[in-house]
Parts: C-alpha cells; structure tokens; sequence
C-alpha cells in the first residue's frame, strides 16, 4: 500500500490536488466530469509547456553557436586583415630596398664613370642623386663672410 501510495503522490499527488482545489472553487454540476476534463487539460498544458522548454533550450545552443560562430569570423577576419597589412608592409619593405638598391648602383656607375673621365662631367651631386627619397640638393654659392670668433659665437649662444 505505501510503494502504491508514492507511486500515485509522484505520479498524480500535484495535479490531483490543483483539480481537486478547482472543483472545491467552481462547484460544477458534474464534479467528475470536470475533474477528468481539467485532468485532461493540465497534461495538454504540461506536454506544451515541456515542449515549449525544450524549443527554448534548442534555441538557446542555437543563439550559442551562431556567436560563437560569429567571433570565429571575427577573429579569421582580423587575422586575413593582419596577414594583408604584414604582406603590403613586406612588400613596401622589398620595393624600398630595390629602390635604394638601384640608387647606389646608379651612384657607383656616376662614380666610376667620373673616375675613369679624370674630368667632371658636369653633374652636380643633386642630378646625380635625382630620384624618389633622396634629398633635394641645390647649388649653393659661397659668399666671402668674415669668419667670426669661438668668443663672439659663444656670446651669441647664451643670448
């Protein structure tokens, strides 16, 4: 009698008792047939309600994985951008060196070709370094200025 007594507790003791405390409240003609009608509702409404959890919860990994899914993007996104930025600076990198590269043979070759005329062609420093990154040299003609002192230079400095 007690294996059946929990049996029907475990089974029926909660729903039991709401149809029971719904009956006692709404006093119907026919109790019983209420009963069995309410009884038939509540597991309608549990079934949907487990139903309505277990949607939830496939859901929810659902919702999980598509973010995680979404940082994985991310992060490959960012790692292809990287990977792009280290190759552009790799290759700017490569096309710099050609470039100086090319400078200093192309000033080897005016070396050598101004050594082996014994004379000056008549190239300046600056036309012979005319290229892209190379500093911009004038002409500059020297004046005759009288030479100033290490005295009258220092008396200017701690002005």
């Amino acid at each position: 009698l007690e294996m059946e007594s929990a049996y029907l507790q475990k089974n029926l003791g909660t729903c039991l008792t709401q149809g029971l405390a719904e009956v006692a409240r709404m006093r119907p003609v026919d109790p019983i047939e209420y009963l069995a009608l309410w009884i038939y509702k509540h597991k309608n409404n549990v079934t949907v309600e487990q139903q309505r959890q277990e949607e939830m919860a496939q859901l929810e990994h659902e919702r999980e994985l598509a973010v995680m899914e979404q940082e994985m993007m991310e992060r490959l996104k960012a790692e292809e951008l990287l990977f792009q930025q280290q190759q552009l600076a790799f290759q700017l990198e490569l096309e710099m060196q050609e470039k100086e590269r090319q400078r200093i043979e192309e000033l080897q070759r005016a070396q050598e070709q101004f050594e082996k005329d014994g004379t000056d062609s008549g190239k300046t420093l600056a036309e012979i370094s005319d290229r892209y990154g190379a500093p911009n040299l004038s002409r500059v003609e020297e004046l005759d200025e009288p030479m100033l002192s290490d005295v009258a230079l220092n008396i200017d400095q701690d002005l």
